[in-house]
C-alpha cells in the first residue's frame, strides 16, 4: 500500500535524453512512462515537473540575456512535457499538460483547482513552463506546485543514489545521508537540489526524497515509503 496519496515527481530534462547529451531518447522515455503508469495504476495521484536541460539550459547560456535565456528554457520544458504526456497515453495512462505560460493551442493553462481535479480523476498532471518567471529553477517550480497541489512529498529524481556530503561522481569516498534536515542541507550547500526549493519546502513542512532514477522500481519504492535515497525533512 502506498504511503503517499499524492506526490510531485521532479524529472530533469537530462533524464529524458537517456545516454545522449541532447534531445529525447524515446526508449528511455517509454521506460519512465511505464514506471509512472504502474504507480498511477495503484491509485497514487502523480504530478510531474520536467526540466528542459536536454534542450536548453538558461542559466548556462552564453551571449543571451538571462531573462530571455530563462524563457527559452521554460519553452524547452513544454517540449518535454508534451512528449512525456504522449508516452504516458501510449501506456494507457491519461495525462494532462498544463503550462504556466499560456499557449492554448498546445496545452491547458495552469489553474490550481483544475490541476487538482485532474489528479482526483486519476490523470497524471505534467506542469511545464517553470513558474513563468525568470531566475527560478524547475526545482523551485516543483516545490511550488507540490505545495499548491497539496502533494505529500516532493520526489527529486537524480543520477545518484541520494544526497552525499560531496559529489559522488568525482569523489569515491563521498558519504550518503539516509536523512538530513533542511537546515543541514542548506548550511552545507549540498547542491543536488536548488536551495530556494529546499527553503520553500522547509518553510511549509514539505518532505523531499532525493533518489536514483536509473534504478528501475525506485519511483514505486519512494511512493510506498520504502527507505530509498535521502529524506530531507
Amino acid at each position: 500500500m502506498a504511503k503517499y496519496e499524492r506526490i510531485l515527481l521532479k524529472l530533469s530534462g537530462e533524464s529524458l535524453a537517456g545516454k545522449a547529451a541532447f534531445g529525447i531518447d524515446a526508449e528511455r522515455m517509454a521506460e519512465l512512462a511505464g514506471e509512472i503508469s504502474e504507480l498511477a495504476a495503484t491509485g497514487v495521484q502523480v504530478g510531474l515537473v520536467t526540466g528542459g536541460g536536454n534542450f536548453f539550459r538558461g542559466i548556462s547560456s552564453r551571449g543571451i540575456e538571462r531573462v530571455t535565456a530563462d524563457h527559452m528554457g521554460m519553452l524547452a520544458t513544454v517540449i518535454n512535457a508534451l512528449a512525456f504526456a504522449d508516452a504516458l497515453e501510449k501506456k494507457g495512462t491519461p495525462a494532462r499538460v498544463m503550462t504556466a505560460i499560456e499557449m492554448r493551442q498546445v496545452a491547458e493553462a495552469y489553474v490550481r483547482r483544475r490541476a487538482i481535479a485532474h489528479l482526483e480523476k486519476g490523470r497524471v498532471v505534467i506542469v511545464a513552463g517553470g513558474t513563468s518567471n525568470p531566475y527560478f529553477s524547475t526545482d523551485t517550480a516543483a516545490a511550488l506546485r507540490a505545495l499548491e497541489l497539496r502533494a505529500q512529498l516532493v520526489a527529486k529524481a537524480t543520477r545518484v543514489d541520494g544526497v552525499y556530503d560531496k559529489d559522488p561522481l568525482r569523489h569515491p569516498d563521498a558519504k550518503m545521508f539516509q536523512a538530513i534536515s533542511y537546515a543541514d542541507f542548506l548550511s552545507q550547500a549540498l547542491g543536488v537540489m536548488d536551495a530556494s526549493a529546499v527553503a520553500m519546502c522547509r518553510d511549509n513542512g514539505m518532505p523531499i526524497v532525493v533518489f536514483n532514477l536509473n534504478v528501475r522500481g525506485n519511483i514505486m519504492r519512494v511512493s510506498m515509503g520504502e527507505p530509498v535515497g535521502t529524506l530531507i525533512h
